[in-house]
């Protein structure tokens, strides 16, 4: 009999708080397994990077690869948070000093090609020479992926290209799926001869796995919440004979010596590297949820400048705090650190007038918001540029609203996925622009000013 020992991470956002214990954790059961002679394998399953956190920011992720080649990682995939929240460059280079194998089937350079960091898949060979096939797919976005210059394609059809091939080559697989659980289960039951899909991108998390059919589905939630492992007995002929899943909860996991120094010392080294001077403002900006102020209206005005439209509008939990004084580029960041790209939808004036009646709705200004890039709590009050509205009556650039025209809005990619203004925006087509943010617009508009 073999035991096969794979932990697993997934959605760690950057959430380096939870870190120093994961990394102790890990480290002493690879010492325990390697005691017993047992293979182990470490995996992690994407959006490990988020650039909320200045330790992320401040170089792009690149310090994160250095936290996973510290924990000896076997293999990663990647998340959107990699994929769509960096620049080309960026992310073409974010693993040139990564001592674990990057799997993705579904992303290409514009030609066809895949970059020199990704592999498809790998089958990689334990002590006994169990033969271990490991594939990882990515939620495609393609036309965000398109616009900073990759390719990314439909994920069953490319695990319908390797899985032959991988079935020849290994004794079980093991798919890394930043795909949702939903997707997971689906794969699960179309493609039975993948033994174990390790999950993401849902934050979903299941404390003793989830078999579908014969397939055993892990997954450990967001934020390094939990530590995933599976555990797999092999025959001497190859085959599994058991496979168990279990979580780790972080909160019971033991303590680290210096636990809270090597907390902030992440956070101190990220603000200390974004400590470049943006500009000196001659009088505080304020934020308010619920009252226009001066900061948002900025904000607002610049969105609409950047993307030159005849308006714009945003909601005012976009800025998480005030500005004064000297400002940097991590204040920046602190104020507004949501991967949230600039968009704009071409809208009548009828259907324009539909989105800002519904932006006048109590329900919208006081609704929580957890995802699409927002990392604040609640949207708060809608502000507008070059939009007025008195009574019945709404101004566009101090002209009456034309029904019949067709008027160009820039405002928040968040309000474009469908979650929002569903009688209008979902079926538009939408003009993003990446891969700036809004507080890259933020900067721009700050040094015009100034």
């Amino acid at each position: 009999m073999e035991t096969i020992h794979i932990y697993h991470t997934n959605d760690v956002h950057s959430h380096l708080e939870n870190w120093p214990r994961i990394k102790q954790f890990l480290a002493e059961k690879q010492e325990t397994h390697l005691q017993t002679n047992d293979d182990v394998f470490l995996f992690d399953i994407g959006d490990f990077i988020d650039r909320w956190h200045p330790f992320t920011e401040a170089d792009h992720g690149k310090g994160n690869i250095d936290l996973l080649n510290e924990c000896q990682y076997t293999a990663v995939t990647i998340g959107n948070n990699e994929g769509v929240n960096l620049p080309f460059d960026d992310l073409n280079q974010l693993y040139d000093h990564a001592q674990f194998d990057v799997l993705l089937a579904n992303l290409y350079y514009q030609d066809g090609r895949y970059p020199n960091w990704v592999k498809p898949y790998k089958v990689y060979h334990t002590k006994k020479g169990t033969r271990v096939g490991v594939i990882g797919l990515t939620a495609p976005f393609p036309h965000l992926y398109g616009l900073l210059g990759w390719k990314v394609t439909e994920p069953i059809t490319e695990l319908k290209k390797w899985i032959k091939q991988m079935k020849r080559e290994s004794d079980f697989i093991i798919l890394l799926s930043h795909l949702g659980l939903h997707e997971d289960e689906s794969i699960a039951e179309e493609f039975p001869d993948i033994d174990v899909i390790l999950g993401s991108h849902t934050h979903h998390f299941l404390e003793e796995g989830e078999l579908v059919g014969e397939t055993l589905l892990g997954a450990a939630g967001k934020y390094g919440h939990f530590v995933g492992h599976v555990t797999l007995c092999i025959n001497e002929q190859k085959m599994i004979i058991t496979k168990d899943a279990a979580l780790y909860k972080h909160s019971e996991l033991p303590s680290v010596k210096n636990e809270q120094e090597q907390i902030d010392a992440f956070f101190t080294k990220g603000k200390s590297l974004l400590n470049q001077k943006v500009t000196t403002l001659p009088r505080p900006l304020t934020t308010d949820l619920f009252q226009v102020t001066e900061f948002s209206k900025m904000l607002c005005q610049a969105l609409r400048e950047w993307c030159n439209t005849d308006c714009a509008m945003i909601n005012a939990g976009l800025l998480l705090g005030p500005l004064n004084g000297d400002v940097t580029v991590y204040d920046l960041l602190r104020i507004c650190p949501h991967p949230i790209n600039p968009c704009v939808v071409e809208l009548t004036g009828d259907e324009l007038e539909k989105v800002l009646w519904e932006t006048k709705k109590e329900e919208l200004v006081y609704k929580h918001i957890k995802g699409l890039g927002f990392r604040g709590t609640l949207l708060g009050i809608f502000v507008y540029d070059q939009i007025s509205v008195n009574g019945e009556i709404i101004l566009v650039d101090g002209k009456e609203l034309d029904h019949q025209r067709k008027y160009t809005l820039a405002l928040p990619d968040m309000f474009t996925f469908g979650h929002f203004f569903k009688d209008v925006l979902p079926h538009k087509e939408k003009k993003y622009f990446l891969p700036e943010f809004l507080r890259d617009i933020l900067k721009w508009k700050l040094q015009m000013q100034s």
